[in-house]
């Protein structure tokens, strides 16, 4: 009988550990498409620093530009993952420089699609992102 009762208690206390542990884990985030990133991303600057017509136009289809030269990159990124190939220094150098490029490219676009006070707002909005971002990499570092 006492022996009955120990599994019993055993059994009880798996199957609730078993459950907490689905219940605590945070929901997937649904994946958006390209498309629809950039969508959300030229609302919320539609929102943000309240854009025109002619501006939202503008910004997203620099969006969409700048969306598939990432597309890009990432699919060469994973094709050279998968074949367990390394960037050589070179390439790492190219690879930064075509980065700032392109860094400096789209703020000379946005700075000319934007006013002043919209250019000033769009710049304080990507510094605070880069914070945020440098926050959640910290907690991601801490909690490996």
């Amino acid at each position: 009988m006492k022996k009955l009762f120990i599994a019993a208690l055993l059994f009880v206390g798996m199957v609730s550990f078993a459950q907490d542990a689905t219940t605590t884990s945070k929901p997937q985030k649904e994946r958006l498409t390209p498309e629809q990133r950039n969508e959300k991303h030229l609302k919320k600057l539609t929102t943000e620093l309240n854009l025109d017509a002619n501006q939202q136009a503008q910004v997203g289809k620099l969006l969409a530009e700048k969306s598939a030269k990432s597309q890009k990159y990432m699919e060469t990124r994973k094709a050279r993952k998968d074949s367990n190939a390394k960037p050589t220094a070179e390439e790492k150098a190219a690879l930064k420089k075509e980065m700032m490029d392109e860094k400096t490219a789209t703020e000379t676009q946005m700075k000319s699609i934007l006013n002043a006070d919209q250019y000033k707002k769009w710049t304080a909005m990507r510094e605070e992102n880069k914070e945020k971002m440098k926050e959640k990499m910290k907690d991601r570092a801490n909690k490996q």
